[in-house]
């Protein structure tokens, strides 16, 4: 498409009509309470949280895409100063709005089994019809054969697992201030209980219209759902010398280095269901390889910490198979760099029909520590008692979402 028309997610002067796929801060990095330049085109619910996430923002900016719907943008060419027209429609597969032939999928997860999902695949094959998609832009967080972790629905029940073996324990679960409001859905109806959140997430609770699930009394309920800035073995220490307390970390990403040398077993055969992990080559090649349950996910690396492989973004897997769906002629990954700097390219354009790239991995990563996220250091070395991996861009993108990083 041609510049100067349309920005997604990115607020530089220049373009005519603007996007945003969601309201996670990395997304909005140059947007505004005092934006004016051009109208912002969302979703039906990211404009009742733009007012919380932006006060005094001028509303008449926002422009509501309703769900499978095609809207129509007239738009100036800037080399020939004529009349463009842009089709678009907005997709509920976790933020991914389509415009023409170019599709760009924002944050999303694309899943078998989730009826919304199932809808979302649906809404987007009938947009589609028969027209090929010129470009992809790709949400490649996972963007690796690394990341291959079960749909959420088993996530979500480990959790509740974990929560349900612990019955004398306090529970803390580390959240951002957006996202996962599935998981916390789940915990709540499976266990019958309310949740304490931190006041800022209790708003957004309520404007995403729930009101009788969370609190923020901790008398009312022993699961509670902090800041991830605050989630740190420090914290959980404290926590334990007055009442014994669990922390648990939903995350796709890789987190353990070592798991917890306890008594071995975690919580006995609680955790049930089980998935196929395959090891997968950058030719396609996949060989299955069958774990035991649901425990090959979920590691204690910590007598006071769980980690479970809850994410919001695609799979390595799940993005395979979204592109064979897609067949696009070509592809852009979203994020700059993910976890370990892959271009979408070198794994999948074998799906498009394009030899694959060499591809450099990023070898620095940020840690884990006692005291929370700590600095960045080149490959990887065990870190003390605990320690996970993040790479720099990602230590950068969660740190402007509020996460605590140390100072030594």
């Amino acid at each position: 498409m041609e510049k100067g028309l349309i920005s997604v997610d990115r607020w530089a002067e220049g373009s005519q009509a603007y996007f945003l796929t969601n309201l996670h801060t990395d997304y909005t990095q140059g947007l505004s309470s005092t934006w004016a330049m051009a109208p912002i085109f969302c979703s039906r619910v990211t404009a009742k949280l733009f007012p919380f996430k932006f006060p005094n923002f001028n509303l008449t900016l926002l422009r509501v895409l309703d769900l499978g719907s095609w809207h129509t943008l007239s738009l100036i060419s800037p080399s020939t100063d004529s009349k463009v027209t842009v089709q678009v429609v907005a997709i509920d597969a976790y933020h991914c709005p389509e415009f023409g032939c170019m599709l760009n999928t924002g944050d999303f997860r694309w899943e078998k089994n989730c009826e919304r999902a199932k809808l979302a695949k649906e809404m987007l094959l009938n947009a589609l019809k028969d027209d090929a998609v010129d470009v992809l832009y790709l949400d490649n967080t996972y963007c690796n054969p690394t990341f291959q972790f079960p749909p959420r629905e088993v996530a979500v029940k480990q959790v509740a697992d974990i929560i349900s073996s612990h019955p004398d324990h306090d529970i803390v679960i580390g959240f951002d201030t957006l996202g996962k409001e599935d998981l916390l859905l789940h915990i709540s109806n499976a266990l019958n209980v309310k949740i304490w959140v931190w006041p800022e997430r209790l708003q957004t609770m309520h404007l995403l219209g729930f009101h009788d699930i969370f609190t923020t009394d901790t008398s009312l309920t022993r699961v509670r759902a902090i800041p991830r800035y605050s989630f740190s073995i420090n914290t959980l220490e404290g926590l334990n010398r007055m009442h014994p307390t669990i922390g648990i970390i939903p995350s796709g990403l890789p987190w353990v280095v070592k798991p917890f040398e306890g008594n071995g077993k975690l919580f006995d055969s609680l955790l049930t269901s089980g998935y196929n992990r395959s090891k997968v080559s950058s030719k396609g090649g996949k060989q299955n390889d069958k774990r035991n349950g649901n425990l090959e996910s979920v590691k204690r690396f910590h007598k006071y910490v769980y980690s479970v492989q809850y994410s919001d973004h695609s799979s390595y897997l799940e993005i395979e198979e979204f592109i064979k769906h897609v067949q696009p002629t070509s592809m852009k990954g979203i994020v700059s760099s993910s976890s370990c700097n892959v271009d979408p390219f070198y794994y999948f354009g074998r799906i498009c029909g394009i030899n694959q790239p060499s591809q450099k991995l990023d070898n620095e990563h940020q840690t884990f520590g006692r005291g929370g996220y700590t600095g960045i250091e080149k490959k990887r070395k065990r870190v003390g008692r605990l320690g996970f991996y993040l790479s720099r861009v990602t230590v950068m993108r969660r740190g402007r979402k509020g996460i605590k990083l140390d100072e030594n």
